[in-house]
């Protein structure tokens, strides 16, 4: 099993800058891709962005491009998502996420096998 603790949402103005980040335990070595997907109210979850441990390959949505950039720390086994220019409807539950023993940046949410409990990020316009 693999644990992903988000920290780092908050309340941030429209045009702000926020980092969201991800530490990760346990069978952290099966995950080799680990991500950020979101959740906003009344609307299914996302997928935002990915990493790939090997090779440093990221993939991240049309919504975020330009604006969000996913980074990691393998050796911590930590992953960040700074977030530029954010936007009121960027207002979702960011979670971390993982996939198991794939090594596909999949854009679909429902390809992530493990989840963290989710940070807020609300931006208010």
């Amino acid at each position: 099993q693999v644990q992903l603790v988000e920290s780092g949402g908050g309340l941030v103005q429209a045009g702000g800058s926020l980092r969201v980040s991800c530490a990760g335990s346990g069978r952290t070595g099966s995950s080799s891709v680990v991500g950020w997907c979101r959740q906003a109210p009344g609307k299914e979850r996302d997928f935002v962005a990915a990493i790939r441990w090997s090779g440093g390959s990221t993939k991240d949505a049309d919504f975020v491009r330009g604006r969000f950039t996913i980074s990691g720390n393998y050796a911590k086994t930590t992953v960040y998502l700074q977030m530029n220019s954010l936007k009121f409807e960027d207002t979702a539950v960011y979670y971390c996420v993982a996939r198991a023993r794939s090594l596909v940046l999949s854009p679909r949410a429902d390809e992530y096998d493990y989840w963290g409990q989710g940070t807020q990020v609300t931006v208010s316009s």
